[in-house]
């Protein structure tokens, strides 16, 4: 038996994610003027959408163990190759850098909103329901 649920788990990783991002973000705002500077950016949604296809192992035998389903915990970054805006060879696009930090932003907060209301839903439980 857990204690916590599998939610849990899953914002925690959220929140890895979007510090991740945030670090790939600013450094690619750090290197708005660096030549031949590659922006990079995280993956993150792919690699949790192939993570969370069911997976099924047939147990023929009641004894075995049930097949865990894994979330991995690694984020990808990877450079866009696919665009240059300025002359000297950058791609870093500041308008675009700093959406996507707003971006992040406001998802990081929506992850530590519900992580606190799963605690404070816990706390309750713990006191008994007061």
């Amino acid at each position: 038996m857990t204690l916590f649920s599998r939610t849990i788990t899953m914002l925690e990783q959220g929140l890895d994610y979007a510090a991740l991002r945030e670090k790939v973000i600013a450094n690619n705002i750090a290197n708005v003027d660096t030549p031949n500077y590659k922006a990079k950016d995280v993956r993150f949604r792919t690699e949790l959408d192939r993570a969370l296809q069911p997976l099924e192992a047939k147990r023929t035998h009641p004894k075995h163990l049930p097949f865990r389903h894994q979330i991995p915990n690694e984020f990808l970054v990877t450079a866009r190759t696919d665009v240059v805006y300025n002359h000297n060879g950058n791609n870093v696009d500041i308008d675009k850098e700093m959406a996507d930090l707003a971006e992040n932003q406001i998802y990081y907060n929506a992850l530590i909103e519900r992580l606190n209301g799963k605690f404070t839903t816990l706390k309750t439980v713990i006191k008994g329901g007061k």
